[in-house]
């Protein structure tokens, strides 16, 4: 791409040509987060890895879509090199390697889901830009799909991985549950992780809020189908959580970096465990300081996803807007002013976003 230029002896413009190549490269992947998004909704993605070599006819009959738009849909995933194309018999291939991170048969390595949020995040960018000019925030009620989206997401990093890699990082706690506990779950979007729980340990009592009335309402028809008697949900701001040395066990995955008030809910969740009590929490795996996120291999989305939805649902209720990429180091500090002075931080192989951090109330 050719770059016009003012005549400015300090000016690179091998630079400048390099940098304007690059910003028409993200146009293309930005379409192409687009249209991945939409291959996920649609299910395209999961029949295209199930079928070999089909037409875009053949393609959109497995899929139960119109064949136009399907055949415009694989030109972009064509061109954009993510599915291949026979053109002598007009055929379309998602190769193996790709699908092994597009498709919802790859569980919790599927990309497509997480660049849901892109789509999610548009709707809300007028609000925000409002917001830009004249401060305040954008409330939860203004995100579209928001907690669908979070919930497909938590199926993928914490239910799934609940017995099998979360639970184990606290010695003795699946014993613990089996025996029977009272636990609660903080910001508990539509309550999947309570009602899975719930169904793991019937021995074991489950109590989970949340902030918004649709999101319970989405984890009380969970269940009821599901047919759970030791689980509750129900409608709650954390802010204002009273329990006092109630718990054995509280939950809040990707939860407290949202909040209005994070020091005020993290000190209440101290209050609320009993003596000898854990709190696990699942957050975002960064630094607090930017310069250490530099290559961070999801740098740009974190700080995106902060400014459009977690930093600004915070200040639309007049809270701290901490932010998405609050940080290790920080986090670190705050549970450790809340009184949680010995804080255990955990990676796990299946979730490369989040940091697990395990804590006990002395």
């Amino acid at each position: 791409m050719t770059v016009a230029t003012q005549t400015h002896t300090d000016f690179d413009h091998a630079r400048a040509e390099s940098f304007a190549n690059r910003m028409v490269d993200n146009i293309n992947q930005a379409s192409l987060a687009l249209m991945t998004s939409i291959g996920h909704r649609t299910g395209l993605l999961d029949a295209l890895a199930r079928l070999d070599w089909p037409t875009s006819d053949a393609l959109a009959d497995a899929a139960d879509l119109d064949e136009r738009y399907v055949r415009e849909w694989l030109g972009a995933m064509v061109t954009g090199r993510i599915v291949d194309y026979n053109p002598d018999r007009r055929t379309y291939q998602l190769p193996a390697e790709h699908a092994a991170c597009l498709t919802r048969d790859a569980g919790g390595d599927n990309i497509a889901q997480t660049i849901q949020w892109f789509s999610v995040l548009d709707g809300v960018e007028d609000k925000v830009v409002d917001s830009f000019k004249n401060g305040g925030g954008v409330h939860y009620c203004h995100f579209d799909r928001f907690h669908e989206v979070m919930a497909s997401e938590s199926d993928m990093t914490v239910v799934g991985a609940l017995r099998e890699h979360i639970l184990p990082l606290v010695p003795g706690l699946i014993d613990q549950l089996h025996a029977g506990i009272n636990v609660l779950e903080i910001g508990c979007g539509s309550g999947r992780a309570t009602c899975r729980l719930a169904e793991l340990f019937p021995n074991s009592t489950f109590t989970a809020y949340d902030l918004c009335d649709d999101a319970i309402a989405a984890g009380q028809q969970t269940k009821q189908a599901k047919g759970l008697t030791n689980a509750i949900l129900a409608v709650n701001d954390i802010t204002h959580l009273r329990e006092s040395s109630e718990f054995d066990l509280i939950l809040a995955f990707d939860v407290i970096h949202d909040q209005k008030s994070p020091a005020v809910v993290l000190e209440n969740v101290y209050s609320a465990l009993k003596p000898g009590g854990v709190f696990l929490m699942q957050d975002i795996a960064a630094s607090s300081y930017l310069q250490n996120n530099m290559d961070h291999m999801f740098g740009p989305f974190f700080y995106t996803i902060s400014t459009m939805h977690c930093m600004t649902v915070s200040l639309a209720q007049g809270g701290q807007g901490l932010g998405t990429v609050w940080g290790r180091e920080l986090a670190v500090e705050m549970l450790d002013h809340a009184g949680f002075t010995d804080v255990n931080v955990h990676e796990l192989p299946h979730d490369v976003i989040n940091n697990y951090y395990v804590m006990k109330r002395p």
